[in-house]
C-alpha cells in the first residue's frame, strides 16, 4: 500500500505528523516487490523539538521515534570486503551444478591425461621385460 497517512484529516499541509510509505517494483518483474521505504514526518514548534530530543539515525538519544536495528538478509553485505560470501550466496546458489560438473570433467580429464602420459612408457616396460 502507498500513500500518506495524516493526523489531521487527510491533508498532509494541515497535518503535524506524515507517514508516507511507497513500494519500489522489480525492475524486471513488475509484478515483484524490488523493495519498500517508510517515511515518517513530523513538523514541531522549537519548544517541542526542545522536549523530544532525537539524535541522528541511530545515534543517542534514540527516541522520539526509536529505531531498531534494521533486519537485514544474510545476502545483505558487501562483496569487496567478504568475497566468500560472494561465492557462496551468488556463485555457489546460482551456478552450483555447473561448478560441480566442471570439477568432474577435469578431475576426468586429469585422468586421461596421465593414462596417455604413462601409458607409452608402461607398455614399452612391459615390451621390453619380456625379452
Amino acid at each position: 500500500s502507498s500513500g500518506i497517512n495524516a493526523e489531521y484529516g487527510g491533508s498532509s499541509f494541515m497535518a503535524l505528523h506524515v507517514k508516507y510509505e511507497f513500494c519500489v517494483p522489480d525492475p524486471h518483474d513488475f509484478s515483484a516487490l524490488y523493495g519498500k521505504v517508510e517515511m515518517e514526518l513530523e513538523i514541531l514548534t522549537k519548544e517541542d523539538a526542545e522536549a523530544k530530543p532525537a539524535g541522528k539515525a541511530r545515534e543517542e538519544p534514540n527516541e522520539n521515534p526509536t529505531l531498531k536495528d534494521p533486519d537485514r538478509p544474510a545476502t545483505s553485505f558487501s562483496w569487496f570486503s567478504s568475497p566468500w560470501k560472494t561465492l557462496r550466496f551468488i556463485l555457489w546458489a546460482n551456478y552450483k551444478w555447473y561448478i560441480i560438473g566442471g570439477l568432474l570433467f577435469l578431475l576426468l580429464l586429469a585422468f586421461i591425461l596421465i593414462f596417455l602420459y604413462s601409458a607409452p612408457g608402461a607398455m614399452a616396460d612391459k615390451l621390453f621385460s619380456a625379452l
